[in-house]
């Protein structure tokens, strides 16, 4: 049985690492997917043609989901694509890490822009669509950082805390029209990203998580997974941390 079948699924940042994971393990489960990215096109559109092969409709949208408009814009497009939208994964984020002291506003700005606004931009875009169909899961991509905090990420905590606090109020507005929201936290996902850093970096962080080991893409996928499927439909205004015992 596959979870989604015939469910519309807008995830934003999906041409890389965890949202090309979320993307993937969907449309597996017969989602059809609307996904955006900022500027890797080439992936996304590869990304585009995968899902496609699934046996479901997929499209990839160029957007930047911290701005307003084309938050709006791109909503009233999906629609128009594939005629409905049920789950909405807010997963657009950015890092712009240095110490409180070396941060500049413009770097603080930019990851509350992306990482947080972007979140009320695509719910407030997304609302009116759920409210009229009475159902819907929202599924906001936060951190253990959120949940935590880092030295030398106070933008990035800030921005995934503050996800937290929005998940758990929309979680009490919109829950009597049956629209559930949800957040996740991943911990040390390994993705092309963490493939930067030095082996000796990498297990670091792995010797310091119970399970010895980063978690990958598809761990969080399938949380997701979850939180969009009927599984969880007694289930909202939850935060799971997916990150291997990290915070335990």
């Amino acid at each position: 049985m596959k979870l989604l079948e015939g469910k519309n699924v807008i995830i934003t940042g999906a041409s890389r690492g965890i949202g090309t994971g979320i993307a993937q393990v969907f449309a597996d489960n017969g989602a059809n997917v609307a996904f955006t990215y900022s500027s890797s096109e080439a992936p996304a559109l590869e990304l585009e043609k995968e899902l496609s092969s699934k046996g479901v409709k997929a499209k990839a949208y160029k957007s930047n989901a911290g701005s307003f408009s084309e938050s709006q814009e791109l909503v009233a497009k999906v629609l128009e694509d594939f005629g409905g939208i049920d789950v909405l994964i807010n997963n657009a984020g950015i890092t712009k890490d240095n110490l409180l002291m070396r941060m500049s506003e413009e770097d603080f700005d930019k990851v509350i822009e992306i990482n947080l606004k972007s979140v009320f931009n695509m719910t407030k875009a997304v609302q009116r669509t759920m409210l009229k169909q009475r159902k819907g899961s929202i599924i906001n991509m936060s951190s253990v950082v959120g949940v935590k905090g880092n030295a030398g990420q106070a933008n990035y905590a800030a921005s995934k805390a503050g996800m937290i606090g929005f998940t758990k109020s929309i979680a009490l507005e919109l829950g009597s029209r049956n629209i559930r929201c949800n957040a996740v936290a991943p911990g040390f996902i390994e993705t092309e990203m963490t493939a930067k850093l030095e082996d000796k970096v990498v297990q670091g962080w792995r010797d310091g998580i119970p399970l010895k080991r980063g978690g990958a893409p598809e761990d969080i996928a399938n949380a997701c997974l979850f939180f969009a499927s009927d599984l969880s439909g007694y289930v909202t205004g939850q935060v799971l941390n997916v990150d291997g015992g990290m915070l335990t």
